[in-house]
């Protein structure tokens, strides 16, 4: 699983650095639960992942005054980088011991911590491993709920478990800088319902030309910078 990702809105061949780059980079930490003997499936950890950046978000921590405010303000000045690490057993146990939130899906389990230093990460997380394991779906999942925003996955692109994590987590934060104050509280309230699927490639090209929030990758690891990878649509945004 390579969970490292980035989202970008300017030109990947850029050859000058642009504010974001001079800025102190942070990072926020994403940590999946996965466990030999039931590891979750793979669109359930996808959408966990989405709800745990949304939850994150909307905490009231993270706003304001809140003693993680500084942290993601910062993370948001700079390169919009989110990492997903694994974990089961004592190190899920050390994990859940840090400032966080669980995030529970179905059956995937997601914890999201305040943004931190690039070079900067708590030991317990540090040591955690970003690759090796992939997920898969048991089955195929279902249609996708009408009226419920929907994370539409580029169907040319392969990645990894923890990439998709990663870009899915972009997405939804792209829909929520997008969405009006009170369409935020009703998502918010509602629990943030959202579904993740691959788009069907005859629609992808309407999806990414209609001004729907879109991710553009980075680069950095498994596909090429300025890849697009996720479309976010949610129903206010149409």
């Amino acid at each position: 699983m390579d969970g490292v990702s980035e989202e970008t809105t300017d030109s990947p061949f850029r050859s000058e650095a642009g504010a974001r780059d001079t800025a102190p980079q942070y990072v926020l930490p994403l940590v999946v639960r996965i466990e030999r003997s039931a590891p979750p499936g793979r669109t359930d950890a996808l959408e966990t992942a989405a709800r745990a950046v949304l939850v994150l978000l909307s905490d009231p921590r993270a706003l304001g005054e809140g003693e993680w405010a500084r942290a993601v303000r910062d993370w948001q000045d700079a390169r919009i980088r989110k990492v997903v690490r694994r974990a089961r057993g004592a190190e899920w146990r050390r994990a859940e011991a840090l400032p966080g939130i669980t995030v529970p899906g179905k059956a995937a389990e997601v914890r999201v911590f305040p943004p931190v230093p690039l070079d900067g990460w708590p030991k317990d997380l540090a040591r955690l491993q970003v690759s090796g394991t992939d997920l898969d779906d048991p089955e195929a999942p279902v249609e996708a709920a009408g009226g419920t925003p929907v994370l539409w996955l580029n169907p040319d692109l392969e990645m990894s478990a923890g990439k998709a994590m990663a870009q899915a987590g972009h997405a939804a934060q792209l829909a929520w800088w997008e969405l009006s104050d009170e369409d935020r509280a009703a998502w918010r309230d509602a629990g943030f319902p959202l579904s993740v699927r691959v788009a069907d490639p005859a629609s992808w090209r309407d999806l990414t030309s209609i001004g729907l929030p879109l991710v553009r990758d980075a680069g950095f690891t498994e596909i090429a910078p300025g890849s697009c990878t996720v479309v976010a649509d949610h129903p206010a945004l149409r």
